[in-house]
Parts: structure tokens; C-alpha cells; sequence
């Protein structure tokens, strides 16, 4: 008799379907306008989550408090959210224009805007991808709150709380600076509260401090702990709203309109709009360096590897240097264009036509650069879903006096931070195709980059379809080692790829906007492995470790476009 086949679902299938509900609710309670995280319409969000258990949220099913995804959440939300009862997700309504100070999270540029003590609204310009991102940490955020409040509840008469937790609010309530023992003593009853051990609160204390909030880390705890034993014992919830304009505005395109064509205006005025373009996708600082820090700063560095060169420029002390390349970057023909649309994407535009060749340490064909004149124009990186938008925008024809007119571009350059599911920290992945998750959508595509350009230079180097995740906060270990193991040959996984493929193809294949010959580079440098315990995005940045492959990519790139 032959076997018969097991059906039982498998973890990563578990996931999965985890993954689908939340986008599912996500959208529902979106289009509803309000729900209570930890009511009932918040139900189905809790517990998917809370079956997921996402590697970036450490230990959010256990009792224990999580410290890690605890510190990266907050670090990408608005500082007094945790005193929030009321949180008010907008559209850009003119906040900006009131007595309102915009609050900008330290690990992600949005504008948020305490209201009164109740309240914080949080502004939207980029799209559902930033949607799922708040919700998906307030959801975490919440749940953490009544792990407290269960703990300072548990085992007394109703409404009594513990010694600890009236300790712990003396300390976070006093008016003044607390001494290294007071510090102390607040830190063993927090512990107490989380169900940590003191040296773990101790080695997390430090990473939420900030200048003008050093105890920030029980002032966290307190108001988390409060709000939860106010809704459990006062049944008065949290509420979490969107506004009326922002469901009406999301996924029109409006910020990813204006920002786009405020580029091809600069373009126009500068008499730029019909010369070849090279767009690159990166941050703000990495082209422009490897074109002008070399003579920039060949007075501070005469003999420094250029490697070195790029280390300094990284790091937060060094303003004055940056300051020069930037001066240098400016006299030598670049335009920079600082974003008001809202998608917080700032460009820069770079006229070859006014650099000099020789003072550049990346071989180039003069005749040809001299010939053609290129453009490079540099965006910042885009958020998830954004990456479509701001590109899709970018690619359509500019009009001039009624005149439509098609962009010449010749190249678009994808560098990003990715999730690497072989290899580690600072190694670099070179796509063969996105894959969208939770579809079967696959965009193949052929990479100018290839592994070899790329190898030799003392850093790993892996080739292979990744996956475009719906939010690298969802991922956990069963869905990834799925897609590892399986015949997709994932190497890793990012927001964007899928996105900006698919309105790469749609300009240059369907509505033939620009060439259909357009050549396409993309490469991303790991910023954690999510498989690895200990090296998830929730363990830290990557310091120092980025700059070799940043800059290596970005070299490549440049060196391909000035030959």
C-alpha cells in the first residue's frame, strides 16, 4: 500500500498564511477608518503576529519583555508615542503650517505631530508599504504593554498594583536627575516588571537614552504599562484612526507626481531635459563622494587608501569633510534638490559635462563622455510600494508647451540594504530576478552587474533571485529557510526590487516611454541575516562594516556608465 501523503501545514505555510491575514486586516480596518489594537476589530492582527513571531521581534511571544525589537521600534516611531491613547494616521494636511513642531523619528523621516496629550498623528506620504510598517509596530508595541500590566495585575486583589511598579513610577515621575543608585534601584524593579534579569536592562539602558531623556527606557515602560492597566481595568482603549483625506489620497500617485515633476522642471531649466540619463537609486552620499572626495580631499588625505577616505567620511563626527566634498560636488556641476513633495527623497543631479575627468580615480572614455554629455541623477532610496510610484512617476514624458517629451534614459541603477539568507553582515547580493511575496508575480531580468565584477575584493559575493518582502518586519525564520531551500534559489530578501522592476518594464516594454533597451544594475549589500540568531536588523546597524561593499557597488556602477 503506498504512502499516504501527510497534509499537516507546515510551519513556513503557517507563516505564510500569518503574513496574508495581516495585509488582509491591515487593508480592511484600513478602509474602515479606526479600530482598537487591543479590542476586538484588533483581534486578528494580535494573533497573527503573535503566530508569526517575526525574527525582528525577538521574544514577543514568550512572557518576558523583548528589549531588542523593543529599542528598534521605538527608534523608528515618533519619541512620546508610548503616552499616546489616541493615534491619528494622516495625509500631509498642512500640519507643517501650524504652531504643530514636526517630531521626525531618529531611524526614519516622517513628520509627526503631537496634538495634545492624548493624541500624536502621524503623517503618510509613502504610501501602504508605511501603512503596514507603523501598524505592524504599534500592533508589537501594544502587546509588549500588556505583558506588563498583566505582570503589575497578576496575583493581587483587582485594581491593586505591585511594590514594583510603584516604584518604578516614583523614579520615572520625580522632578528630579536620578543618581547612579536611584538609577539602580529603578532598574531592579523595571526588570522585575519585564521579567528580565538586571544585567539585560543595564546593557539595554545606554541604546534608549537620549540627550534630553537619559531614563527614557523606564519612561517607556511606565507609560506602556499604564495605558495597558487603564484599558484593562478602565476598559478605556487605544484607538488608532486614519483620516478621511489620507484614505481618499492613498494610492493616487500625488506625492510621487509632484516630486517627479519638479525633477524634469530642474532638468528643463537647466537646459538638461533631453540629454542621456543615468538614474541610480542610492543614498546621498556615496556617488558624490567617489566622484569628488579624491580632490576634495587630497590635503587631509594625501596617502590614504580610498577606502579609508570613505570610512572617514562615515562617520557622525566628521561634518567639516563632508561639507567640503559637498562644496566641491557643487562648484563641479551638481544640482541638488531637496524634497517638499513629501516622499522625503531628496535628488541630486550630476552634469558630466562640467567634471573633470582626470581628477576622478575611475577610469573613464572621455571621447565618448565628452560626446554625449550624461546625467546621472541620484535619488534617494524609496520605501517599499513607494519604489513603483516615484519611478513609475519618473519615467513618464515631461510636457513643455503641450509638447510631450520622452526622457532619454539610458540606465537605472538599483543599490540598496537587503536581508541576506547565505553569507553576512556587509556581503553582497546581485539579482537574477524579484520575486514578489505572497504571489507568485516574478520578475526576471538581465543585471548589468555580474558576481565577477564584483569579486576579488575581500567580501563575499552571492548571485540569485531575492525576494520582495511585504515588510522586512514580518519575516521570520520557517518562511525564509522555505525560500532558501527551495527551487526559487533565493539569496536574500528587500522592499523594493519588485516594485521598481515592474514600473521599469511597464515604461520600457508596454507604454515604451523610454528604450526598451534601458539597462538595468542591481546589487545590495547585507545589512543582517535574518536566519542567524543575533544578527537580525534588530541587533544594530552596521556601523563601519557597509562602506566597503556601499562603495565598491557604487564604483562598479560608475565605472560601467563612464565606458
Amino acid at each position: 500500500m503506498k504512502n499516504k501523503k501527510h497534509h499537516e501545514r507546515t510551519r513556513a505555510q503557517e507563516s505564510s498564511n500569518a503574513i496574508e491575514r495581516m495585509y488582509i486586516t491591515m487593508r480592511h480596518l484600513f478602509n474602515r477608518g479606526f479600530y482598537k489594537p487591543m479590542g476586538i476589530s484588533g483581534d486578528t492582527l494580535r494573533q497573527s503576529l503573535l503566530l508569526l513571531r517575526p525574527e525582528i521581534y525577538g521574544s514577543i511571544g514568550e512572557e518576558k519583555a523583548e528589549l531588542a525589537g523593543l529599542l528598534y521600534v521605538i527608534d523608528r516611531l515618533p519619541q512620546g508615542i508610548e503616552e499616546c491613547t489616541f493615534i491619528n494616521l494622516t495625509s500631509d494636511e498642512g500640519y507643517s503650517n501650524s504652531h504643530f513642531k514636526p517630531i521626525i523619528p531618529e531611524k526614519r523621516k516622517r513628520n509627526c505631530y503631537r496634538i495634545d496629550d492624548e493624541q500624536m498623528n502621524i503623517e503618510i506620504t509613502r504610501g501602504r508599504s508605511e501603512i503596514y510598517d507603523i501598524l505592524t509596530h504599534l500592533t508589537f508595541l501594544f502587546v509588549e504593554s500588556h505583558k506588563i500590566s498583566n505582570r503589575v495585575l497578576a496575583h493581587e486583589e483587582e485594581g491593586v498594583i505591585t511594590r514594583d511598579w510603584e516604584k518604578l513610577e516614583k523614579a520615572v515621575l520625580t522632578k528630579k536627575k536620578l543618581t547612579q543608585p536611584e538609577r539602580e534601584v529603578a532598574i531592579t524593579h523595571t526588570a522585575n516588571i519585564l521579567g528580565r534579569t538586571f544585567n539585560e536592562l543595564t546593557a539595554a539602558y545606554g541604546g534608549f537614552a537620549t540627550p534630553s531623556q537619559p531614563e527614557r527606557l523606564l519612561h517607556i515602560v511606565y507609560w506602556l504599562g499604564k495605558l495597558a492597566i487603564e484599558e484593562q481595568l478602565d476598559k478605556n482603549k487605544r484607538t488608532i484612526t486614519f483620516s478621511p483625506v489620507l484614505r481618499e489620497r492613498i494610492g493616487h500617485h500625488i506625492h510621487g507626481e509632484i516630486w517627479a515633476d519638479s525633477i524634469k522642471e530642474t532638468l528643463h531649466k537647466n537646459g538638461l531635459l533631453e540629454r542621456p540619463i543615468h538614474i541610480i537609486s542610492a543614498n546621498m552620499h556615496s556617488v558624490m563622494n567617489t566622484l569628488f572626495a579624491p580632490e576634495a580631499l587630497k590635503t587631509e588625505f594625501p596617502n590614504k587608501d580610498v577606502y579609508e577616505v570613505y570610512e572617514q567620511l562615515s562617520k557622525k563626527e566628521n561634518q567639516d569633510i563632508r561639507n567640503k566634498v559637498t562644496v566641491t560636488a557643487l562648484e563641479s556641476g551638481m544640482t541638488f534638490i531637496q524634497d517638499t513633495s513629501g516622499t522625503n527623497i531628496d535628488v541630486q543631479i550630476f552634469d558630466t559635462s562640467k567634471i573633470d575627468f582626470d581628477k576622478i580615480d575611475i577610469k573613464a572614455n572621455n571621447e565618448a563622455l565628452k560626446s554625449k554629455k550624461p546625467i546621472i541623477l541620484v535619488m534617494d532610496y524609496a520605501f517599499g510600494e513607494q519604489a513603483y510610484e516615484t519611478i513609475d512617476e519618473l519615467l513618464k514624458p515631461y510636457k513643455v508647451k503641450g509638447t510631450k517629451v520622452l526622457l532619454n534614459v539610458e540606465s537605472i541603477s538599483i543599490m540598496g540594504k537587503a536581508g541576506i539568507l547565505e553569507g553576512g553582515k556587509g556581503d553582497i547580493m546581485i539579482p537574477s530576478a524579484h520575486i514578489f511575496e505572497g504571489t507568485a508575480d516574478n520578475y526576471p531580468f538581465t543585471n548589468e552587474l555580474k558576481k565577477e565584477d564584483l569579486e576579488g575584493q575581500g567580501i563575499h559575493v552571492y548571485e540569485g533571485s531575492m525576494i520582495t518582502v511585504l515588510g522586512t518586519s514580518l519575516q521570520n525564520k520557517d518562511i525564509l529557510k522555505f525560500f532558501y531551500n527551495s527551487t526559487w534559489n533565493v539569496i536574500g530578501l528587500e522592499m523594493e526590487g519588485a516594485h521598481y522592476q515592474k514600473a521599469i518594464q511597464a515604461a520600457s516594454k508596454v507604454r515604451r516611454s523610454i528604450s526598451p533597451d534601458v539597462k538595468v544594475r542591481y546589487a545590495y549589500y547585507a545589512s543582517d541575516n535574518p536566519l542567524e540568531t543575533g544578527s537580525t536588523l534588530a541587533s544594530g546597524g552596521l556601523g563601519t562594516t557597509g562602506v566597503r561593499p556601499t562603495y565598491l557597488i557604487t564604483r562598479k556602477i560608475l565605472e560601467q556608465l563612464f565606458n
